[in-house]
């Protein structure tokens, strides 16, 4: 049974998110590693898009040009960056891209990455053989790094190590403040796939040197898809050589007469043509609702919800997968996805998906990723069909 009298703030940050949330009432969602519902405000700001382009056509363009400002803002805010050095980019491939296709690769240099990461943050740094770049890949035991073997790993000609902050199908939550230092004295650039935990955890990238992140808004941040963020620290900027450059990418962008190719001094010279207003305008919506209080409230919840999860799934006999103890050195490596051992997985979660619960099937393994607005009642929902599709 759920706790007795769960932690008051915990309990206020869940009931605010959940009455923003329209999707509550029907469906126990736990697939928001995948792509989440949107929320209550940011469907509000699609249709109100949709009937203001619809009604006013592109005279409304100067406003939903500065409201796409202010999704730069709060995406900076997010992580504490300034908003220059925030890119609006349609996912978090576009993101990895811009790095993977930008730097001043010289044959023999070489990237590392894990070695069980997602296609998106593979594909760009492998599509780099062709510039005589090595691809190193690091095994993890279940998303836990050996430290020393990703510091073997790394030489002298390391340019990059491109990592996810969260493991999409172990859910194990990296260190990212370990991992920034062995790679900085390893003198190669840092690189985070953050759209695992971008939203719903805490990050400074001004107390984390980070080089560079990517997260496109559709699952934690619960914006839409084709909509999300980049940050390229400021040092940087000059640093990449900028692809796909448009009449977007200048400093005189409005002036179309002029064609001086003087790039924007920020991250915005790389969105090169239209932005995707209306997922941009949405995007903007849902980070200001979790941005509302801070986001360590938003873990808390998270983080709640998912042991009591874990605790249910155990009870009746299952077993967790994801690593939830904390490390030796007192890393918590927990995030907002578990996966669990069970038999015939999809089959399972055809079962779930028709009892009106949303689950994924990742790695063999039942993936299940509530977010902070998930009730004690949604995961006795997925416990009470999960016994039924054993039974």
């Amino acid at each position: 049974m759920p706790p007795a009298s769960p932690d008051p703030q915990v309990a206020r940050t869940r009931q605010r998110l959940r009455e923003a949330m329209p999707i509550a009432p029907k469906w126990a969602y736990f697939d928001h590693s995948a792509v989440a519902p949107l929320s209550g405000p940011a469907a509000k700001r699609l249709a109100d898009w949709a009937a203001e382009a619809a009604a006013e056509g592109d005279t409304r363009w100067p406003d939903w040009d500065r409201e796409v400002g202010r999704t730069r803002e709060a995406a900076a805010g997010l992580i504490d960056a300034s908003p220059d050095e925030i890119a609006l980019v349609p996912s978090t491939t576009a993101g990895i891209t811009l790095v993977a296709e930008g730097l001043d690769w010289r044959e023999g240099d070489n990237v590392v990455l894990l070695a069980d990461e997602f296609p998106s943050n593979l594909f760009p740094w492998m599509h780099q053989a062709s510039r005589g770049v090595e691809v190193r890949r690091v095994p993890t035991d279940f998303g836990r790094i050996d430290y020393d073997a990703l510091r073997q790993a790394c030489d002298r000609r390391t340019r990059v190590v491109s990592l996810s902050w969260v493991g999409y199908a172990n859910g194990y939550r990296q260190d990212l403040d370990r991992l920034a230092q062995i790679i900085r004295e390893a003198g190669a650039l840092f690189f985070v796939d953050a759209i695992q935990g971008l939203g719903v955890f805490p990050l400074s990238v001004r107390e984390t040197p980070i080089d560079f992140l990517a997260a496109d808004g559709h699952k934690w941040m619960l914006g839409p898809e084709g909509a999300g963020v980049a940050y390229i620290r400021r040092e940087h900027l000059e640093r990449l050589r900028p692809i796909g450059i448009g009449w977007n990418s200048v400093e005189n962008a409005a002036d179309f007469g002029k064609s001086e190719l003087r790039l924007k001094p920020t991250a915005a010279r790389y969105e090169g043509g239209s932005a995707n207003a209306a997922g941009m305008l949405a995007l903007g919506e849902s980070l200001r609702l979790l941005t509302a209080q801070p986001t360590a409230d938003v873990a808390a919840a998270l983080l709640d919800i998912t042991d009591y999860l874990c605790h249910r799934l155990e009870g009746v006999g299952l077993r967790v997968a994801s690593r939830r103890e904390a490390e030796p050195d007192g890393h918590d490596p927990r995030s907002g996805i578990v996966a669990a051992e069970v038999a015939e997985p999809v089959t399972v979660r055809r079962r779930l998906l028709d009892a009106g619960v949303v689950t994924s099937v990742r790695g063999g393994r039942l993936r299940m990723a509530p977010h902070a607005y998930t009730s004690y009642e949604d995961v006795d929902r997925l416990i009470d069909a999960l016994d039924r599709t054993r039974g």
